[in-house]
């Protein structure tokens, strides 16, 4: 079997693979059963921290977790069910883990579990403060180069592929065919979802390995008015589509200082997880750009107030969600600049993160490798965590002068076509919130974790 995986991983794959198949006959049962058989073939303890949480959750059958694991079974297409516990557990995370653990040992840089890029700069909206939109909308990655990417990617134990725009499926044809290509990877995308319909569903349902995040801003005045009339409509109908053919979603939601109390409402995570969404990514907004509106930056009152309710509704909601920045502690910090993800642009040009438009690195002109251990990435992972309190994780929003500084010392320049934007201007705009912020976030991490 020629798949780019060792004998070793082929054996392990197969073990894994068969315990899967056991989980229709007898979930209740078997649901334990793949944590057992991921801790014997997790020698290293790669993945230790996530099956003791897993394990936990699931044990209490009363719990909110254990129900949510269960819904896999009553709300998600068989195959896709299995197709996605194979690619994300046993090739992303076991696999995909060994392999980034031994490259990153060999090569002394870091080596993202995930890989975010643009297919395309262009959109079929033009939503208020959109940072993507400072690319300009006329760039893009041929089939071959993003092909490239993940052949690279999966040489390095990179499994999980994120596309973002841009609209990346304004390139339908393209991800369709990556993802039949290189079927043992795991693909996302974050979308405005407008493009979503029952022939693209269809071919959702066939190759089983793609999953959207949907972007929304609240309800329909709140992602109207930053996306334009219509645009909840056509989202409540893409998740109609695809909560009617068993397929896996989750949203995306940028809370600001416009819409955060709505975000983090009860309704909110109700109504998501009533349209059947699995998942929601929650970011905030980052002044990045030129055109960015700075006025839509939250308070420290609004970022503590999505802090206590992303927490409290992960003890009672069966939906799994993600803070990009309130979360920060538990995984010690940013997670940018190759350490778990990085950004590669419709230009080509390697990020350390979808908001910071600096590089030094272009996939055209150099390898993955060549990029992870660039000056600009090498400053990234000789300086990470940029604090030591975790719930001030970000070198732009919460510790400016960190970003600053290592785009001093690395010479990346900006990677923004229209408008490029200097390093210094922009972390300006995030002094005074870092330094606001920077009081709550002591505060809670002193309640969490002592003095």
């Amino acid at each position: 079997m020629n798949n780019g995986k060792s004998i070793k991983e082929n054996l392990q794959s197969y073990g894994l693979r068969k315990v899967i198949t056991y989980f229709d006959s007898d979930p209740d049962k078997n649901i334990p059963k793949v944590m057992d058989w991921v801790e014997m073939f997790d020698k290293e303890g790669m993945v230790e921290k996530q099956r003791k949480v897993i394990k936990e959750a699931i044990a209490n059958k009363e719990g909110n977790w254990y129900k949510f694991t269960k819904s896999f079974w009553q709300d998600i297409d068989s195959d896709q069910r299995k197709t996605f516990f194979e690619n994300f557990i046993i090739n992303a995370t076991v696999i995909g883990g060994f392999r980034q653990s031994k490259a990153r040992a060999e090569n002394n840089c870091s080596i993202p579990w995930a890989i975010l890029m643009d297919p395309t700069s262009a959109c079929n909206l033009h939503c208020m403060g959109c940072w993507a939109a400072d690319y300009g909308n006329t760039l893009s990655m041929d089939r071959e180069t993003l092909d490239s990417i993940i052949r690279q990617g999966k040489e390095l134990g990179s499994y999980m592929y994120i596309y973002s725009g841009g609209e990346p499926l304004m390139r339908k044809q393209d991800i369709i065919y990556l993802c039949e290509k290189h079927s043992d990877c795991m693909f996302l995308a974050f979308t405005n979802g407008t493009l979503i319909d029952e022939a693209f569903a269809d071919e959702m349902l066939r190759v089983k390995n793609f999953v959207p995040a949907i972007s929304v801003e609240g309800f329909e005045e709140a992602t109207d008015s930053r996306r334009g009339a219509g645009t909840y409509k056509a989202v409540i109908r893409a998740m109609d589509i695809l909560k009617e053919r068993k397929l896996i979603f989750g949203f995306s939601a940028c809370y600001t200082s416009k819409n955060t109390e709505v975000i983090g409402s009860e309704e909110f995570f109700d109504e998501m997880i009533n349209k059947g969404a699995k998942f929601g990514w929650f970011f905030t907004y980052m002044p990045v750009g030129k055109n960015a509106v700075p006025e839509l930056m939250v308070t420290p009152e609004q970022r503590e107030f999505m802090y206590h309710q992303v927490r409290k509704f992960r003890s009672t909601k069966p939906l799994f969600t993600l803070d990009f920045w309130n979360d920060g502690e538990y995984i010690n910090g940013c997670i940018a600049g190759g350490r778990c993800y990085l950004h590669i642009s419709a230009n080509g040009d390697i990020e350390p993160c979808a908001f910071i438009h600096y590089s030094d690195s272009n996939i055209k002109e150099k390898t993955l490798l060549e990029a992870y251990k660039s000056s600009l990435f090498m400053q990234y992972h000789n300086n990470q965590p940029f604090n030591c309190n975790h719930l001030r994780p970000c070198p732009l929003l919460d510790n400016p002068e960190k970003l600053a500084q290592m785009v001093d010392a690395s010479g990346a320049v900006s990677t923004e076509v229209k408008i490029p934007e200097d390093v210094h201007d922009l972390t300006a705009k995030c002094v005074n919130a870092a330094a606001n912020w920077a009081v709550t976030a002591d505060k809670l991490w002193s309640q969490s974790h002592g003095s």
